[in-house]
């Protein structure tokens, strides 16, 4: 090396060791990568097992009805044949009220080290139609006697028992699947459900669903008037959907929660012909949510890794430049694989025991091995423990800011604003031009 080319790196010494730092940050990127891979992974794994428990258990599941459907024909006449043809129609009516009444028993079920919340719900549905009417100046004939029922049930394995459909004081036969799937892909037919003799008013009806299903229960709200009313012991529920529950109670027994959702709340009618109606739009519900994602979680800490190595090798080149010591590049490398071990070591605790345990062992561990690596290097007690309080203060904030989800972005950066604002305090006697010449910063 020429005595210019060694003047030249002597000058810049500084400039290049922040720049060779700032890249091997950025190349600790790819194992950090590497670990959100893997996360994704894991993440798809528990699908699968969902997927499996939800096959044989029984899946989500979503209600709808019951809708009341009448085909008739209208006379029309067709210009190109000059003659009156007869055209097939679906009549769909909803009905004035509905109530539906139901308690879930929660359990988990495991696949492996997998977790998933399964139910068992037993339903209780009553209420009642307006005898349907069509109109009288149009020529139609209308086929009372083929008239049904539908129910829609997403996922008809979850069935448990025969479900016994009251229609105005009988019992009516249910037969399984739909006529048409237009409005819903599975469910159960009530057949022969009017006459045209009938002059009843109203047809009142009640019916009881036991079902089997997993993570989440869901109605349509296809009464004029619908409420409803869920109970469970299931501590942790999220209720969503199209509405959210007019009054709910949620404590170390479960939740007890009750909706109400009018007509006008929703975007469609009590009757129409033939088009398609998306009812699932306005499906409200619950899920069972299992107390900590382990898998969200652990990917949103992760967002935050380029952070926790910048700010540790920060510290290493404050420490290097204020005490004139020389921190090798390989030594920077092995430190920040320890930053990134501490997310696999998070992934795979917390797959084994409560997230908070994980977190602790798993950062107790980074610590203690980065503060010992540091006394090493440093040779100084104060120095190392020095970093391991800021190595403590980082994991702690980490962990505030991983339970606050609503506040996170606020805590995050007034966070960033407190060390931005002290690494600026704690610089701001350094002559940055005097280092190179042998001159110490003061603190």
């Amino acid at each position: 090396m020429t005595e210019k080319t060694q003047s030249f790196f002597e000058k810049n010494a500084v400039i290049i060791k922040i720049s060779a730092i700032a890249f091997l940050s950025l190349m600790l990127l790819i194992p950090t990568a590497m670990i959100q891979s893997l996360v994704s992974e894991r993440q798809q794994r528990l699908n699968e097992a969902t997927h499996e428990i939800s096959s044989k258990w029984g899946s989500e599941q979503q209600i709808t009805g019951p809708i009341l459907t009448i085909p008739y024909y209208s006379h029309d006449y067709d210009t190109e044949k000059k003659a009156e043809v007869l055209t097939r129609h679906l009549a769909y009516f909803l009905p004035e009220n509905l109530d539906v009444t139901g308690d879930m028993s929660p359990e988990v079920r495991y696949r492996g080290i997998f977790q998933v919340a399964v139910y068992n719900t037993n339903l209780n549905f009553s209420g009642k139609f307006k005898k349907p009417t069509f109109d009288a100046s149009k020529k139609l004939d209308v086929m009372w006697e083929d008239a049904y029922i539908t129910v829609g049930i997403s996922d008809l394995r979850g069935i448990k028992e025969n479900i016994k459909f009251g229609w105005n004081g009988k019992e009516v036969e249910c037969d399984p699947g739909v006529k048409s799937n237009s409005l819903v892909e599975s469910g159960i037919t009530i057949n022969n459900a009017l006459s045209a003799l009938d002059e009843e008013p109203e047809y009142k009806f009640n019916f009881n669903i036991s079902l089997n299903g997993s993570r989440s229960l869901n109605l349509v709200p296809v009464g004029k008037e619908t409420k409803a009313r869920i109970t469970s012991s299931w501590q942790n529920p999220s209720f969503d959907g199209a509405f959210l529950p007019e009054t709910r109670e949620i404590s170390e027994e479960g939740f007890d929660a009750q909706w109400h959702v009018l007509e006008l709340n929703r975007n469609f009618p009590q009757h129409w012909d033939d088009y398609k109606v998306r009812l699932s739009e306005a499906a409200f519900g619950v899920s069972l949510l299992l107390p900590v994602d382990t898998y969200q979680i652990t990917e949103r800490s992760m967002k935050y890794a380029i952070l926790f190595i910048s700010l540790t090798f920060m510290v290493f080149f404050f420490i290097e430049i204020m005490r004139k010591l020389r921190v090798h590049p390989v030594q920077y490398i092995l430190v920040g694989f320890g930053l990134v071990l501490f997310y696999l070591l998070l992934l795979s605790l917390a797959e084994q025991m409560h997230f908070a345990v994980a977190y602790l062992i798993a950062s107790i561990g980074i610590i203690t091995m980065i503060t010992s690596y540091s006394l090493s290097i440093f040779k100084n007690k104060k120095l190392a423990a020095m970093m391991a309080g800021i190595l403590i203060l980082l994991y702690v904030f980490l962990y505030i800011l991983l339970q606050m989800q609503d506040y996170a972005l606020l805590m995050g950066s007034i966070g960033l604003f407190i060390i931005l604002s002290t690494i600026m305090y704690l610089s701001r006697k350094i002559d940055w031009y005097a280092i190179n010449e042998g001159s110490k910063g003061e603190l």
